[in-house]
């Protein structure tokens, strides 16, 4: 029986699809998996037994994703889950800032009580009078999930669309419509967009990469979108280019003390995957990936280690499920030592990421793990066990 911790409230929707060899504990403590969304976690310490942790969500900086790969604890993400409840905030922030809806919305609570109300709306609109977002140019700086969705929304609605990603993969670059320019350096799409719209992770190559430098290669009047992290922000920059009308309104879903009080910002209250369906997505994701992991061994969608995939444990199998250092002639020995333990290796497969690697060895007979575990217990080896 897996026993499985909530650090945040998940979706019912999620924990449903726990099957009968898991329950759900309240504390840590004993923990073989945790499901977390945003509960800071940098200072918890982990239980030896503890084999997983899945976000139900995208990003991971509440988690020691590096301490977490010294312990064996596989770190999975659910990519994609919440991309249309994103993209849907991401267009409304864009309908928000061209039409200065939130604007108009205080002004006209003010006219409460006051007499011939219709006719101080109609003297008073114009103040409010704003554009189309049709034939206005967007910038979408990262084409992942969300990108990519918020790229084809925005020129179905009649935008002219330019991406930047250097890192877009297989997936994204077929899932992106063939019409929209791609610029291989932020320095040909800054200049030419109306708005621009950010979707990178926060990351030491990301932090602050919207500054001074990158205002001022933008449009005099820009508008910008935020829906990623705070930390992309150089703030100072930020503060400049809203008071100098280089940036004519800066829309976000995450703020700080700072950014609160600037002028001409629209702040959400981090509401892009707060909406019901992306929280069930996630949670299920999370889930799925979770057990796949304790029953399977498989690897998908970690953010601390590679991906490792043989599928279903075929009938009269087991597996060895290995997470160890990346260094060399590590194949060897475990490969090596399955002989040495007269046990027949059926498929296998061995990924290496960073500093850690995975190997997952699908082989038919019994497997004893003790015997393994004595047998890989050089400081390389980091975890294992046996599933079947």
């Amino acid at each position: 029986m897996y026993k499985i911790a909530t650090l945040n409230k998940i979706s019912p929707v999620g924990l449903a699809r726990l099957t009968d060899g898991y329950t759900v504990i309240d504390s840590t403590d004993e923990a073989n998996g945790i499901l977390v969304r945003s509960y800071a976690m940098h200072e918890m310490e982990f239980s030896k037994d503890l084999l997983a942790i899945a976000r139900a969500g995208a990003g991971v900086n509440n988690i020691p994703l590096d301490r977490c790969a010294q312990e064996g604890i596989v770190v999975f993400n659910t990519p994609g889950a919440n991309a249309n409840a994103v993209k849907e905030l991401v267009l409304a922030g864009l309908f928000l800032a061209a039409r200065n809806i939130p604007e108009g919305l205080a002004w006209a609570k003010t006219l409460a009580g006051t007499e011939g109300v219709g006719k101080a709306v109609e003297k008073g609109k114009g103040q409010f009078a704003g554009t189309e977002i049709k034939g206005k140019t967007l910038g979408i700086i990262g084409l992942g999930a969300i990108g990519v969705m918020v790229a084809n929304a925005a020129e179905q609605l009649g935008m002219d669309v330019i991406g930047y990603d250097p890192y877009l993969n297989v997936k994204s670059a077929h899932s992106l419509s063939n019409t929209i320019a791609i610029v291989d350096d932020l320095k040909d799409l800054y200049p030419k967009c109306d708005y621009i719209s950010i979707h990178v992770p926060a990351m030491d190559s990301t932090k602050g990469m919207i500054n001074d430098e990158a205002f001022a290669q933008m449009k005099d009047g820009v508008i910008f979108l935020n829906y990623s992290r705070d930390k992309l922000m150089d703030d100072d920059a930020l503060e400049k280019a809203l008071s100098s009308g280089k940036v004519k309104k800066y829309i976000t879903d995450f703020t700080d003390d700072r950014v609160i009080n600037f002028e001409n910002t629209i702040v959400l209250p981090h509401l892009g995957a707060s909406s019901a369906e992306a929280e069930d997505n996630c949670a299920s994701m999370a889930v799925d990936q979770m057990m796949d992991y304790m029953e399977n061994g498989n690897i998908v969608n970690s953010v601390n280690f590679p991906e490792c995939n043989l599928g279903p444990i075929a009938a009269g199998t087991q597996r060895a499920c290995i997470i160890h250092k990346n260094v060399p002639t590590i194949l060897g020995q475990i490969t090596g030592i399955f002989a040495d333990l007269g046990i027949n290796v059926e498929n296998m497969t061995s990924k290496s990421k960073g500093d850690f690697a995975y190997t997952l060895v699908e082989a038919s007979g019994e497997i004893s793990e003790a015997d393994l575990k004595q047998k890989l217990a050089a400081e390389e080896y980091i975890s294992v066990r046996v599933v079947k």
